[in-house]
């Protein structure tokens, strides 16, 4: 096959090189309600293409080469004094995967243990490309799901206006669950 961003023959869809000059993450951060802090690896601009591919079938390929350069390199760097929780927002399977349930599948390491169907939107509602005042309209009304009091890291594939991490920690607070932080693959607020 070939790389699809320099289109030399490679064996995976992105070749090592590119994969080196383009998807290097770099941390940005950002603090959202109750001052918890958003982090992410990558600005949005920089790999749109890449994240419009999680509607296609080969969605979950570019997801799991992402997951494994940013999440999974921050999971092995990562500690804390116990082992941790981390759950994914909206971790539902569309198209035959969950780009959510990717990224938080690669946080598994010695201080970080992913949880799965533990955080479900009712609201099945798409924000992708809506304005702040739609998703104000139309929230994502979360339910939680057998998760016992734990802390957690929250997962999501982008942060815009937060508001997405912002309903889902209301949610697990009311729930006595403790979020020590989010993280995100893109931050579309970074210009």
């Amino acid at each position: 096959m070939r790389c699809l961003l320099c289109e030399k023959l490679s064996f995976s869809h992105i070749c090592p090189k590119c994969q080196n000059t383009f998807l290097t993450p770099s941390i940005y951060r950002r603090k959202i309600i109750n001052d918890i802090e958003v982090i992410s690896f990558y600005r949005y601009d920089d790999i749109k293409e890449l994240l419009h591919t999680k509607h296609t079938d080969l969605g979950y390929y570019m997801y799991s080469l992402l997951a494994k350069n940013s999440f999974k390199k921050f999971a092995s760097e990562f500690t804390y004094p116990h082992v941790i929780n981390s759950i994914a927002v909206d971790d539902h399977v569309k198209n035959g995967y969950s780009h959510t349930a990717i990224l938080n599948k690669a946080l598994k390491s010695k201080n970080i243990k992913p949880l799965f169907n533990k955080l479900r939107a009712k609201n099945r509602v798409s924000y992708s490309g809506k304005s702040r005042e739609f998703r104000l309209l139309n929230p994502r009304d979360f339910e939680v799901k057998n998760l016992k009091k734990t802390e957690l890291v929250l997962v999501d594939d982008i942060v815009t206006t937060s508001l997405t991490f912002t309903q889902a920690i209301h949610e697990l607070e009311k729930n006595n669950n403790k979020i020590l932080f989010c993280l995100s693959l893109a931050d579309a607020s970074i210009k």
